[in-house]
């Protein structure tokens, strides 16, 4: 079988070679010649996977590495596949990877979280935090803020309370002091009144805080890019954090600059998530060609680069969290690299795309929360407490 993928999925060689021979290409410029032999697809969120892409490919089996699908015409697959149906041919089978970089999206909310605090001489405790979205990465966050002591305000028409605890209305949920959104891309057409195409417009941010934070970590355009710069320009407090952008690799360097915190849509870029969702897609793919699994992550995985971190007697709770917290992942470097490397390119969209995806595809490792252990003094229960409950692997010291 012929395999085309994406030149930055983790561990291809690893899972898929028994499948056959592999091709890699660039995502976010694969075209349809690229996949025209091909029988399995896989791609991610950069690829638009449609009509146009795969309409004279042999493919069978597509799979995208990534939570999202808001990439794949799905409408198109459902409908080629009656067709083929219909004439009694193979269907295509499509497969996503849900949850798979959820630890890491938490653990880069956290970081921001602790960059906020520290800013304005707060704890996590003195704060709420608002969850548009209440999925695998929402749930898991408000699991661990709640954990943390943090009041948490929910909100997911989807869902209900008994699975994932209390929820709120949206307009209740955008007074709390953080923002964080974690909604699938979704347009009017589909999804009707609860489409997520700028659900963050003016009218919304004008019912936050004035010096609230909000924090987009999903899709580019769940949020109104321009709203939310013509929102800051008149609320000086008021504080964005933002890895997802409309329009990238093209941005709006003005709204980098104006914004708290900016990174090139990296939020689930651990190690442990991007590799993930290539075993979750090896495993639909075995399921769909009857094969038996042969491999598993823990077999791939390297050991972390930092392996533990042990406090002291002394050491208080709020600094242990943060310093633990940023040892894992420290957004003020992802911020940082942007930064100086995209305002080099001002006035250069093509400069600008070019880099923005080297961002991307250079990113340097990055370990989940849980992969790091931390020893505490036998005396600290209160330590070990608030770190287990910021996701840490938490051992008792002798002392």
């Amino acid at each position: 079988m012929q395999i085309v993928a994406d030149e930055n999925i983790p561990l291809l060689e690893q899972f898929f070679s028994e499948f056959g021979d592999i091709r890699k290409v660039a995502g976010r410029t694969m075209t349809s010649e690229d996949v025209k032999d091909a029988d399995i697809l896989l791609v991610r969120s950069v690829t638009q996977v449609n009509e146009a892409l795969i309409a004279n490919s042999p493919v069978k089996f597509i799979g995208t590495c990534t939570i999202g699908t808001d990439h794949i015409d799905l409408a198109y697959l459902e409908a080629t596949n009656q067709q083929r149906k219909d004439q009694g041919q193979q269907r295509i089978a499509f497969s996503s990877a849900p949850g798979c970089n959820a630890e890491a999206v938490v653990d880069y909310v956290l970081s921001a979280v602790s960059v906020l605090i520290d800013k304005r001489d707060q704890v996590f405790q003195d704060i709420s935090v608002a969850i548009i979205g209440i999925g695998n990465v929402g749930l898991r966050l408000r699991n661990r803020l709640e954990a943390m002591g943090v009041t948490v305000l929910a909100v997911d028409p989807f869902r209900d309370a008994k699975d994932v605890g209390e929820l709120t209305m949206l307009d209740e949920a955008l007074k709390a002091d953080v923002v964080s959104l974690h909604i699938p891309l979704t347009y009017a057409e589909t999804a009707g009144e609860h489409a997520t195409h700028h659900l963050m417009n003016a009218q919304r941010l004008q019912q936050m805080k004035p010096d609230a934070c909000l924090i987009n970590s999903c899709r580019g355009s769940v949020l109104d890019n321009a709203a939310l710069k013509a929102h800051m320009a008149v609320h000086n407090d008021f504080e964005g954090v933002i890895d997802v952008w409309e329009g990238e690799p093209n941005l709006d360097l003005k709204l980098m600059n104006r914004c708290m915190l900016a990174t090139p849509h990296i939020a689930g870029y651990s190690l442990d998530g991007k590799m993930r969702g290539t075993e979750q897609i090896y495993q639909a793919c075995c399921q769909t060609y009857g094969l038996p699994l042969r491999y598993k992550l823990a077999q791939l995985l390297p050991e972390p680069s930092i392996m533990k971190i042990k406090f002291g007697d002394s050491v208080p709770v709020h600094q242990a969290l943060r310093t633990a917290i940023r040892a894992a992942y420290e957004i003020r470097v992802d911020d940082g690299i942007m930064r100086s490397t995209l305002l080099r390119t001002e006035g250069d969209p093509e400069a600008m795309k070019a880099k923005f995806d080297l961002l991307r595809k250079n990113y340097p490792l990055r370990r989940d929360i849980p992969t790091m252990r931390i020893e505490v003094p036998s005396k600290r229960q209160d330590l070990k407490h608030a770190l287990e409950a910021a996701g840490f692997d938490v051992r008792l010291g002798k002392r």
